[in-house]
C-alpha cells in the first residue's frame, strides 16, 4: 500500500516531505488539499490533523502531521542506513538544531514572506529583515561546510531547503549568499531530486 501525502502543491513544508520522500524512493500517493478554499478546517481533514495545516502523512495505519515530524519518521522508518536521520547523540542534536532553525527563524522569516506574496497579505518588513539575518548565518556556515548538520545532506537540509530556494518569491534576494547558493544547487543535484512550483517573483523595488 502506497504512502499517501496530503498537501497544497505551493507550500514549502508539504513540499519537503515530498522531497524526502522522492530522495528516499517511495512511491506515494499526492493528495491536493484546497487551502484557499477552508478544506483543512473541515472535519475529515482534522480528524488527521487537529491543526488544520498541511502536510499530513498517512503511511498504512499511521497518520503523521507536521512537516518535520513527517522527515523523522521518514528516515527513521524508511532509512536504514542512517545517513539521512543520524542515530548517534551528537548526530541527531546536530539535526535537532536546524529542526528548530527550521520551525523559527526559517518559517517567521522567509516562509512568511513569501506566504504574504503566495496568499496575497500584507507584507512585513520585518519578515524580510529576519530572512537576510538568517540566510547571513547559513552564509557563515555554509562556507565552512558542505551541509548544515554534517558532511553530507541530512533531514536538516532537506527542511531548509525549500523556502530557502523559493525565498526570492518573498522579496529576499539570495544574490549575496554564495555559499547557501553552492548549497541549494548541491541539494538539487541529489539523486530524486523534486522541485517545488515557482511563484513570479515580485518587481524589483524602483531606484
Amino acid at each position: 500500500m502506497p504512502l499517501r501525502l496530503y498537501r497544497y502543491a505551493l507550500s514549502g513544508h508539504a513540499h519537503r516531505a515530498q522531497l524526502m520522500l522522492s530522495l528516499l524512493g517511495l512511491p506515494v500517493e499526492l493528495v491536493d488539499v484546497d487551502l484557499l478554499g477552508g478544506e483543512q478546517r473541515r472535519p475529515e481533514f482534522l480528524a488527521r490533523n487537529l491543526f488544520g495545516q498541511v502536510p499530513v502523512l498517512e503511511d498504512g495505519d499511521e497518520t503523521i502531521a507536521d512537516s518535520n515530524a513527517i522527515l523523522v519518521y521518514l528516515a527513521t522508518r524508511h532509512d536504514p542506513s542512517g545517513r539521512w536521520y543520524p542515530r548517534d547523540a551528537l548526530g541527531a542534536a546536530r539535526v535537532q538544531r536546524w529542526l528548530s532553525v527550521a520551525a523559527g527563524q526559517l518559517a517567521n522569516g522567509p516562509a512568511s514572506a513569501r506566504a504574504a506574496v503566495v496568499f496575497r497579505r500584507e507584507q512585513d518588513p520585518q519578515r524580510q529583515a529576519l530572512a537576510e539575518r538568517l540566510f547571513a548565518q547559513m552564509e557563515q556556515h555554509l562556507a565552512a561546510q558542505p551541509c548544515l548538520a554534517a558532511a553530507e545532506p541530512t533531514i536538516a537540509d532537506i527542511a531548509l531547503y525549500t523556502y530557502t530556494a523559493h525565498a526570492p518569491e518573498g522579496g529576499v534576494s539570495l544574490m549575496p549568499y554564495p555559499a547557501v547558493r553552492a548549497w541549494l544547487s548541491r541539494i538539487e543535484a541529489l539523486p530524486g531530486f523534486v522541485g517545488m512550483a515557482r511563484q513570479p517573483e515580485p518587481p524589483a523595488a524602483p531606484a
